[in-house]
């Protein structure tokens, strides 16, 4: 088990319990991935890696090594462990793992509908990929793909409606906005957002989570809030846990366009207003254009936050049958079963190459 995407990896280990008998987690050096798994109970083995796309001439050489020893190590660790099939979601550490195990069946799971260059790398040697949604297929090889939809975690799924304002101290029949941008925040959705909130809040409850990056910035503001207005506004720097009584306690979210709303933001049938992140190349704006076109999003341009994001929260929040149109939008664009249809590969896979259990 490796890769970028960790919470969709965690979502079909939790379809996978008591199915394995052992399971290794090859992840990263960085050590927040380690933290975050913590409380899954994996074991968990790191090694360095380091991309190479986009990266100068000065920078390779060193990035270049450090994908060696990742090469080294996950040989070292594959040997050991003795794996029947590996399981990828994505990321540049994943490369010298699937090199390290190019003789060992492997399932990936491709998150955004294009992979990257490192998934690229990783689905030559696949047995089968699975993928988000249809717009993945024609960046994908035929035959060995499969849509399965972007798997949820099990914690974020036992949350309903009324469970999730009750949790958030929100009232039950008042507008509540939700605006985040990741685990680092995004500065400019934050920025816009500081600067509108006293016109928001007079007509919404807002829950942000700004990303500890920006946290200090959020905590200034809030004093200069009049009492009334602040009892309307409920920051955090980061969710983990709490992140489904987030969408389960929204009407509409503000946010980025990574992998995981083509998952998430279905599945909790929230309308959303997407901004891509403008310098990730096309993948987050493709991630946008598909939930938009689906009915289920309006996609904002970066550049357009300044002038257009309050008009549009505005103008969303007291449309009640634009939002009701969005919502069963998104909602048709759910893939409840994907953690378990993934899983099912994993198991086809590993009992094929052992010729028996899994």
């Amino acid at each position: 088990m490796t890769g970028g995407g960790v919470y969709p990896a965690i979502a079909v280990l939790q379809a996978l319990e008591n199915k394995v008998d052992e399971v290794l987690w090859i992840g990263s050096q960085s050590g927040m991935e380690e933290t975050l798994l913590k409380s899954y109970k994996l074991s968990y083995q790191s090694i360095p890696a380091a991309g190479l796309h986009g990266v100068g001439l000065k920078v390779l050489p060193g990035n270049l090594s450090q994908l060696y020893k990742g090469w080294h190590q996950a040989s070292d660790l594959i040997t050991r462990f003795q794996p029947q099939v590996m399981f990828f979601t994505g990321g540049y550490l994943g490369v010298p793992v699937a090199l390290a195990g190019r003789r060992i069946p492997s399932v990936v799971f491709v998150p955004d509908i294009e992979p990257g260059l490192a998934l690229k790398t990783i689905l030559r040697s696949a047995e089968k990929v699975a993928a988000s949604c249809k717009a993945s297929l024609p960046y994908l090889p035929e035959g060995k793909t499969e849509v399965t939809g972007y798997p949820v975690r099990t914690e974020m799924t036992q949350w309903q409606r009324q469970a999730a304002r009750a949790h958030f101290n929100l009232p039950e029949n008042e507008k509540v906005l939700l605006v985040f941008g990741g685990s680092k925040g995004a500065r400019s959705i934050n920025q816009t957002l500081l600067n509108i909130l006293p016109e928001l809040l007079p007509e919404l409850h807002i829950i942000h989570i700004s990303g500890k990056d920006n946290w200090e910035e959020v905590q200034a503001l809030v004093k200069d809030l009049s009492p009334k207005l602040a009892a309307r506004y409920h920051p955090y720097a980061f969710l983990h846990e709490d992140m489904g009584a987030a969408f389960a306690a929204a009407d509409l979210v503000v946010c980025r366009a990574g992998a995981s709303t083509l998952g998430e933001l279905p599945y909790f049938g929230l309308p959303a207003i997407l901004v891509p992140y403008p310098y990730a190349w096309r993948y987050q704006h493709q991630n946008a254009a598909y939930l938009a076109n689906g009915g289920g999003a309006i996609l904002l341009e970066d550049r357009q936050l300044d002038q257009e994001l309050a008009k549009q929260i505005k103008a969303l929040m007291n449309d009640p049958q634009k939002l009701a149109g969005m919502r069963s939008a998104m909602l048709q664009m759910a893939t409840p079963d994907s953690a378990a249809r993934i899983s099912e590969l994993i198991l086809s896979v590993g009992k094929r190459s052992s010729g028996g259990a899994a």
